[in-house]
């Protein structure tokens, strides 16, 4: 065992729980100010929950090694998961200090998907509903992804730290869980601005901040590869960012702050699977490309198709987690990671097939079992809340509490 990778595995777990937070900030700056409550209660309830059922079933049923669906049962509650390495994930570090890094991943994904539905969902529901979409969508597709024994890790699919199992996971379910939702009432007659630009610049930063546990520390361990991932995030992210901020300035004029926040964000999103697999150069084109490609995503293909992705979780996370897992097959090189596989570019196009077959697989299982979820939450107990509520807003309709004492 290795004090410096453990060292460094349990700061990378603080940096990753500390990005939930931050997409509080960043999701309850761009919601209107009678729902900033409503969005901070909904990550802050999610990190309390699934920490809860990660160390009683989400870990067991995650890693735990086997071919099926599920990894098994034999961990429940953290049985057997002891102070040892386990050298199938992590030789160096004690097991539960790989189990706690993997929280902060099931922490943070279905906290993703708020993104889509603010601001129109009863807190009970949300809860009901994040509870089962952990369990029945994330874990099995962590295992499969992440597992030993899991099938897409068996035909060689390359994630390093989320692209499919967080992003586009995440993202898919959002697009799915705000089309079955419906518009926010009054949408198209007053479109609401984001109501505190601060708490959305906060946000970036923390999720920035947070980013380099996120990818860095899925080295889970203190070495040459964690700097990689590290150096590439940071440059993947200032290419997205600087590529909104022009298209920005050349199609509207002027660039915005909260274009070169989007930008930053969706060229995390994109960095993440590849991380562990290019370097320097492909995480420039990486990131340049991804604003494009995100752009086109949130403001014409969005109201193209008339959906409302309040906060555009689809169009960033799942759009940008879908060109950061095919790049991955693009530029992956095993001059950056002999363990991992060289994508088309370095002459091995059986790895983008790959990646693309993995990038299909999680669209499809995601929006099928999402939809499946949605449905028996809303026949049971009803998922939207009432007309007269939302328009009240759920600080006051779901908490009874008020953001804001002093209105301007």
């Amino acid at each position: 065992m290795n004090s410096g990778d453990t060292a460094w595995v349990l700061i990378s777990s603080a940096l990753v729980l500390l990005m939930t937070p931050g997409l509080a900030f960043f999701y309850g700056g761009m919601v209107r100010r009678k729902n900033v409550l409503s969005v901070l209660m909904q990550c802050f309830i999610i990190m309390c929950v699934l920490s809860i059922q990660w160390v009683l079933i989400g870990y067991s049923l995650s890693f735990h090694p086997g071919e099926g669906f599920w990894g098994g049962l034999q961990w429940l509650g953290l049985k057997g998961v002891g102070l040892e390495p386990y050298a199938d994930y992590a030789g160096t570090i004690p097991h539960q200090a790989f189990m706690i890094f993997q929280a902060m991943f099931a922490i943070i994904t279905p906290a993703l998907i708020i993104g889509a539905f603010a601001e129109r969902m009863k807190f009970s529901a949300f809860l009901v509903f994040t509870l089962l979409w952990a369990t029945f969508v994330y874990d099995p597709l962590c295992h499969w992804v992440w597992g030993t024994g899991g099938w897409l890790r068996n035909i060689g699919a390359l994630d390093f730290a989320g692209g499919t199992v967080v992003h586009i996971n995440a993202g898919i379910a959002a697009l799915v869980t705000a089309i079955i939702l419906g518009k926010r009432t009054n949408l198209d007659k007053n479109a609401p601005a984001p109501h505190n630009m601060p708490f959305v610049v906060l946000g970036t930063g923390l999720l920035w901040f947070g980013w380099f546990g996120f990818n860095a520390g899925s080295a889970l361990a203190a070495n040459g590869l964690a700097v990689n991932a590290f150096v590439v995030t940071n440059t993947a992210a200032a290419a997205a960012g600087l590529s909104w901020a022009l298209i920005e300035w050349m199609r509207n004029g002027k660039p915005t702050i909260f274009g070169v926040c989007s930008g930053a964000v969706a060229g995390l999103v994109a960095i993440t699977p590849a991380a562990g697999f290019v370097g320097v150069v492909p995480a420039i084109i990486i990131g340049l490309l991804v604003s494009v490609i995100c752009f086109i995503a949130v403001t014409v293909i969005k109201p193209l198709f008339g959906y409302d992705d309040s906060l555009d979780a689809f169009g960033v996370h799942c759009v940008g987690g879908i060109w950061g897992a095919l790049a991955t097959g693009l530029f992956a090189s095993k001059l950056v990671n002999p363990a991992g596989a060289d994508g088309l570019f370095f002459g091995n196009a059986k790895q983008f097939l790959i990646q693309l077959a993995a990038v299909l697989v999680t669209v499809i299982y995601t929006a099928v079992t999402t939809f499946i979820i949605y449905k028996l939450v809303n026949k049971f107990i009803g998922v939207r809340v009432e007309e007269k509520e939302e328009v009240m807003g759920l600080d006051l309709t779901q908490h009874r509490e008020r953001a804001y004492t002093i209105l301007e």
